[in-house]
């Protein structure tokens, strides 16, 4: 029974290959903390005023 898959370590070639492949771009960083960060503060700081108000 044959195996399909190859292994990068058994060919010299494919281990250089395999390793000096281009590493993936990182995921850009999402905004939802920094959305609810300034909704947060926003919040506090209407609170505060109202507050201030009475």
């Amino acid at each position: 029974m044959s195996d399909n898959s190859v292994d990068p370590s058994g060919n010299t070639e494919a281990f250089r290959a395999f390793t000096h492949s281009t590493p993936q771009e990182p995921a850009t960083a999402s905004k939802t903390p920094l959305i609810i960060g300034g909704v947060v503060v926003a919040v506090v700081l209407v609170a505060l005023i109202a507050w201030l108000a009475l």
